[in-house]
């Protein structure tokens, strides 16, 4: 079938910003694994004249219009009577689910307020989309014959259970979902959007699979996704597409879907039987955290120093006093020491350090907020990188890339060394 789904989902609270969007997220990913196309998403505050101009755009492209939030018992509840509204007909109750309402207060041993009775109300004409996590069900309809709508509660584990539990099966039993649609995502660190876009610009052009560019503090990921009968028939025409992708990206593409350059580190680190230590300054141990956070880290990581103070940077990491009266801490000696005291401190094969002016003050013309020096002392002895990430990307960002681009230094080294020989693994 090809006419697509669109979500729409209701609640002032979402356009405050004041809980995040979940559910949006949550059934795209559904209604791509089922190979439902969709287009557009909408969010519309708890109010009857914009329900319903949402709800006469969202008719007059999609076919399949899922809903989420304002089925709740309170006044500003209003998605099943907007709808019923819209569509000209009357509110109905249905006894079996105020029986199963009142059933689950009692369970609770909670008393049961009248305007909860209100979600025992539906257009009349729609099935009902049974809740059994919560009480407040939805509804099936098919409102026109062109317009099937689903409506689900905003409280996310409700909405899921519905999903999973009717709502996919009575999409298949109406002919929804013959196809799937399978992505991967292949991740990058180095290398500008604009410039991988153009390396890739044949395949970006292509239709099925799909090649698309997004990119986020420092890293460019290219999803490629793929629609086909089954899911393995849409992984086979990926394949080709990623091996190219990848031949054209080198070592700029680190990994695929949930890898991250500290696990791809990792196994690094495991194939080539050594460790690593970090020393730290303006990152504050995001690179420890970031090295921790993958399961089995102790195998090949020794520690880390947070050496904020100049103070910790002579008597921790032996970095002369001198290298900091000269150059200061922000400088190419003195990142180079550290690395080199860590690595001595933990009996390392790598030691790692970053120094450098996250701002959003602390900057000079000589030396500008977002200067950033990366060292890696290692077997075949010390490199220094020098970052200039500006200002303008502020304070954690530019603690975030300069945590990132650490372990890229570190991930092409070992890549590097194993290569030429001196690694082996």
């Amino acid at each position: 079938m090809a006419v697509s789904a669109e979500i729409l989902c209701i609640g002032t609270e979402l356009l405050l910003g004041q809980i995040v969007n979940t559910n949006a997220r949550f059934l795209a990913q559904e209604l791509a694994a089922l190979g439902i196309p969709h287009h557009y998403q909408s969010v519309v505050g708890d109010n009857p004249e914009r329900i319903h101009h949402a709800l006469d755009v969202a008719m007059a492209r999609s076919g399949l219009i899922l809903t989420t939030g304002g089925l709740g018992p309170t006044a500003d509840d209003l998605t099943h009577p907007t709808i019923a509204e819209h569509f000209g007909v009357p509110l109905v109750r249905h006894p079996e689910q105020l029986t199963r309402i009142e059933a689950r207060f009692r369970a609770r041993q909670r008393p049961m307020s009248a305007t909860n009775a209100r979600q025992a109300d539906l257009p009349a004409g729609a099935e009902v989309l049974p809740n059994p996590t919560g009480t407040a069900p939805g509804i099936l309809w098919q409102a026109r014959p062109q317009v099937l709508i689903l409506t689900f509660p905003g409280v996310p584990a409700e909405m899921r259970a519905m999903w999973q539990q009717t709502a996919v099966p009575f999409l298949r039993s109406k002919g929804w979902g013959q196809e799937v649609f399978i992505s991967r995502t292949l991740r990058h660190w180095g290398i500008s959007e604009s410039l991988l876009a153009e390396k890739a610009a044949a395949y970006l052009a292509q239709d099925n699979p799909t090649v698309a560019p997004y990119a986020g503090d420092g890293e460019v990921k290219l999803r490629i996704t793929a629609r086909a009968a089954t899911p393995e028939a849409a992984r086979a025409l990926i394949a080709p597409v990623e091996a190219g992708l990848r031949a054209l990206a080198g070592d700029d593409c680190y990994g695929a879907d949930d890898e991250t350059l500290a696990s791809v580190c990792g196994k690094l680190l495991v194939s080539t039987g050594t460790t690593l230590s970090v020393a730290e300054s303006c990152t504050g141990g995001l690179v420890g955290a970031a090295i921790t956070a993958v399961p089995g880290a102790s195998r090949y990581f020794a520690g880390g120093v947070l050496a904020y103070d100049n103070a910790l940077k002579t008597q921790l990491l032996a970095v002369e006093e001198e290298i900091l009266i000269a150059h200061g801490a922000v400088s190419e000696p003195a990142v180079r020491q550290m690395a080199e005291g860590v690595r001595r401190l933990t009996s390392s094969d790598w030691g790692l350090a970053l120094t450098g002016i996250s701002g959003p003050e602390g900057g000079t013309e000589q030396k500008p907020v977002g200067l950033v020096y990366l060292a890696l002392a290692g077997p075949q002895g010390t490199r220094v990188q020098e970052l200039r990430l500006g200002a303008e990307r502020g304070r954690e960002a530019i603690r975030l890339v300069s945590s990132q681009s650490a372990l890229d230094l570190l991930r092409r080294e070992i890549i590097a060394q194993r290569a030429s020989g001196m690694l082996k693994g």
